[in-house]
């Protein structure tokens, strides 16, 4: 009984898993050179090339190229040489985007607070809060350290780093 079960679990680790991490994109260019990325095919008045995005599993060794033109389903008019990039969209942080990932990445490493950041950032960067107070809508977060240093960040109603006023 024992022994076909240790089998499958066996023949399961040593079979390789598929990636199913790979995706078919279209990438339409227009007749001023724009470039878009969609799911859902192009408009007649684009070129139309089918492209393979792969999102490989970080730390395999090398680098691999995220994403590679398939120029066999090519379409609907001929190419310039002139190409830009359009960005249709971006990622709101919920506190203004202010600061870049970068840059909120560079202050949680440091354990800096900089106004745009959010309380899971300052977390990110502090820790859990020895105290949260509220008042008027604006929450606190109490820091004390073993030397008997106190720390106190404050994030408005979104929720965000409330920067200093300047005087």
């Amino acid at each position: 009984m024992l022994r076909p079960i240790c089998a499958g679990i066996c023949a399961l680790l040593i079979h390789p898993i598929t990636d199913t991490h790979a995706s078919t994109v279209f990438r339409c260019e227009d007749d001023r050179g724009h470039i878009t990325y969609t799911l859902h095919g192009c408009p007649e008045s684009s070129n139309q090339d089918l492209q393979d995005a792969y999102n490989p599993t970080p730390g395999k060794g090398k680098a691999v190229p995220l994403a590679k033109a398939s120029k066999t389903k090519s379409s609907r008019g001929k190419k310039d040489t002139h190409q830009s990039l359009v960005v249709v969209g971006s990622k709101q942080d919920g506190c203004g985007n202010k600061l870049t990932s970068s840059e909120k990445r560079r202050a949680v490493i440091r354990q800096q607070v900089r106004g745009g950041m959010s309380q899971r950032d300052v977390e990110s960067a502090l820790g859990e809060p020895d105290r949260i107070s509220s008042n008027d809508g604006m929450t606190r977060y109490h820091y004390a350290d073993e030397k008997g240093n106190k720390r106190q960040v404050t994030f408005d109603e979104g929720g965000c780093v409330q920067e200093k006023k300047r005087h």
